[in-house]
């Protein structure tokens, strides 16, 4: 029997939590963030004066009274927002201890529940080369898409999706994101979980960053890559490419290539930080339930 991706008491404790969102938008539907328009909730926000056509019910008479001018009192709509969920399935995900894989699911999974039972409206997306059906394929890479789901019933649907996803080989970061970046226009939070092993991942984000979404990147890397213990004559190959390279594992490559690693993800910050992106580096070896509510609070992507 599989183990579900979250279990029932966490499930509760997110019930918590929402996502953050930096700017107020337009939904379709009711639901749990505050709206640019002015509507009909219990929460009071301006007047502005009377005009003919007005409902005579939000007339605040007190105001006339005092004045002797007709005020309408206006009050704050709360309407959905669209939360986008991306997750990296190509086959460097499927490394260390513990996986960058289950990790990332885990995340998602999370993430995704927080969206759902805050009534926004949730679309996912899986970059990888072995697709579930409804899909999208581009030349080079491909995209597996969750289409819009709203409410807290969609919860099992979204997590038997995340389930079901299978590993890619050498997708094309590139090819997804400008895909996405086309055809699903509705902005809002756009949360990427990946380990941004390939080159195209840049280019592929700053078409996101074109298209006015919220984007935050968290970028999973394993404790095995971030300090490695080799040691001696080794050769490696790569999960996706399978290319391989011998290599000697002294005290000075060791060094060498974790100054990499750090300049590395500095270099992705100083590019997030460009282009108002929420950029956050994570080792799977931090504890789940201490990246939800503790790190992912800290960094403003939950509250």
């Amino acid at each position: 029997m599989t183990e579900p991706l979250l279990s029932p008491s966490f499930l509760a404790t997110l019930d918590r939590l929402t996502l953050v969102s930096r700017r107020a938008r337009v939904g379709k539907f009711k639901g749990e963030r505050r709206s640019p328009r002015r509507g009909g909730s219990v929460e009071f926000a301006d007047f502005r004066e009377y005009a003919p056509g007005d409902d005579f019910r939000r007339i605040d008479w007190n105001a006339y009274a005092r004045l002797e001018r007709l005020f309408l009192r206006l009050f704050v709509e709360e309407e959905d927002a669209t939360v986008h969920v991306i997750v990296d399935a190509s086959q460097s995900m499927d490394w260390g201890q513990p996986s960058k894989w289950a990790y990332a699911q885990r995340v998602a999974a999370a993430l995704g529940y927080v969206a759902l039972i805050g009534m926004d409206r949730l679309i996912g997306a899986a970059i990888t080369d072995a697709l579930p059906s409804p899909r999208r394929r581009g030349v080079g890479g491909e995209v597996a898409l969750f289409p819009p789901h709203r409410g807290r019933q969609q919860a099992l649907t979204w997590f038997s999706w995340l389930s079901g996803l299978r590993l890619g080989g050498q997708s094309s970061p590139l090819t997804a994101l400008a895909y996405y970046a086309a055809n699903v226009r509705r902005a809002g939070p756009l949360i990427i979980i990946g380990d941004l092993m390939d080159d195209g991942w840049r280019e592929g984000i700053q078409r996101l960053a074109g298209r006015h979404y919220e984007i935050t990147l968290l970028h999973l890397l394993a404790p095995q890559e971030i300090d490695p213990e080799l040691d001696g004559d080794l050769k490696l190959v790569d999960s996706e490419t399978e290319a391989a390279v011998e290599i000697t594992a002294d005290f000075d490559l060791l060094s060498r290539y974790r100054t990499r690693v750090q300049t590395w993800q500095s270099e992705w910050q100083q590019f997030c930080a460009a282009r108002a992106i929420n950029y956050a580096p994570i080792a799977t070896s931090l504890p789940f339930e201490e990246l939800v509510m503790s790190f992912l609070r800290t960094r403003g992507i939950l509250r």
